[in-house]
């Protein structure tokens, strides 16, 4: 039977860098001291190290414990916590509701955890001046839509396409696998490289086009040209002038909103492409003065449940248009929306529908659809 005490003794070695070799001293029944050495284990100290250690395990799990209790608190009974938090991140996603007017989203815990940015899985591709922004707003209040707040432009600008699609990714909201993804850019619809380009990002990819009474997105398309034009201390022809051959008298069809709205020469190449099933045809004039018809229509193309009502929208009779609101909280679009158009010579607004007007029954035969077109 021994009875061990620690001892240090200098290492005999001088190449040996440890400073001091740890010996064990321990006395005998019979009163003689032997050394032991330093593998020779105390069971009282070997003891202590034990409990040491069961007792740090069972503190981390106690922790870790805790802290998934708290995380799944907020996150299942906490909502509104969880938006908030995300909302003021860089992270933010405009299409699951964190910063919707309808307020909190019906988004679960485990939809949440695949919050990325997704390329879309539809895109408006125009028309300019046909309501494309009022749209995508509009759509914006459905809690199973990402929409991208931006005008991309990756498809019809050379500088942006050629960074690739991971850099086109990096546009697009942050979504859960249960959203669309949806990014707007009405240049795409008249650029002629845009529709094989999209093919080939998405051969099944969704499109919608919103189109207008062409006589009137022509003269749209003239009053925000002119109002910025006079906004910079620029002069600008009449609009009599610019939309009619002086020379002539018939319309200019060099004249770029006009060649804009005869729709039939830019849908042609997309249906090259795509079939008509996967194109929707948007009528910008009923989105203007009934918009729930059409944006029901535009949810059904996109596989959604109608989730956006009357209770969303409401008539803003001093702006002229619709605007959305949930309660008290109303938005409206920018004050560059809906600019009150300049007084039009009635034979040239005439003229202007006769022409559009061959162009607007070879358009309804191409997409299989009645507009109300004068």
């Amino acid at each position: 039977m021994y009875r061990c005490l620690e001892s240090h003794m200098p290492s005999e070695s001088k190449n040996d860098d440890k400073s001091d070799e740890q010996n064990l001293t321990c006395a005998s029944s019979d009163g003689r001291d032997k050394k032991l050495p330093s593998s020779f284990k105390d069971p009282h100290s070997s003891t202590m190290t034990r409990r040491l250690k069961l007792f740090l395990a069972f503190t981390g799990m106690f922790i870790s414990t805790y802290l998934l209790i708290v995380i799944t608190y907020v996150v299942d009974l906490q909502p509104s916590l969880l938006a908030q938090s995300f909302s003021q991140s860089e992270y933010a996603m405009p299409g699951v509701g964190f910063r919707k007017l309808l307020g909190e989203t019906d988004l679960t815990r485990a939809e949440l955890k695949g919050v990325k940015q997704r390329l879309p899985q539809c895109i408006i591709v125009g028309v300019r001046k046909c309501g494309t922004r009022a749209l995508l707003e509009f759509l914006d209040l459905h809690p199973y839509v990402a929409a991208a707040d931006d005008e991309v432009h990756f498809f019809d600008n050379n500088a942006n396409y050629k960074q690739g699609l991971e850099w086109y990714r990096t546009k697009m909201p942050f979504s859960t696998p249960q959203q669309v993804t949806i990014e707007k850019s009405p240049a795409y619809f008249i650029t002629e490289d845009v529709p094989q380009r999209i093919y080939q990002m998405n051969s099944s990819i969704k499109l919608i086009a919103i189109l207008r009474d062409p006589t009137t997105r022509v003269i749209s398309d003239y009053t925000q040209v002119y109002i910025n034009r006079m906004a910079k201390n620029k002069t600008f022809d009449k609009f009599e002038n610019i939309a009619i051959d002086t020379a002539t008298g018939k319309v200019n069809t060099r004249y770029k909103a006009v060649r804009i709205s005869v729709y039939h020469h830019n849908l042609a190449r997309w249906l090259e492409m795509f079939g008509l099933h996967q194109i929707h045809i948007v009528d910008g004039d009923r989105l203007i003065t009934d918009p729930i018809p059409e944006i029901r229509r535009v949810e059904s193309f996109l596989g959604l449940d109608h989730f956006i009502t009357e209770e969303n929208l409401y008539f803003n009779t001093s702006r002229g248009f619709y605007c959305m609101k949930n309660g008290t909280s109303e938005r409206c679009l920018g004050s560059t929306k809906g600019r009150k158009h300049p007084h039009i010579d009635e034979t040239v607004t005439q003229k202007l529908q006769d022409f559009f007007r061959p162009h607007n029954r070879r358009l309804f035969r191409m997409i299989n659809q009645q507009l109300e077109w004068p």
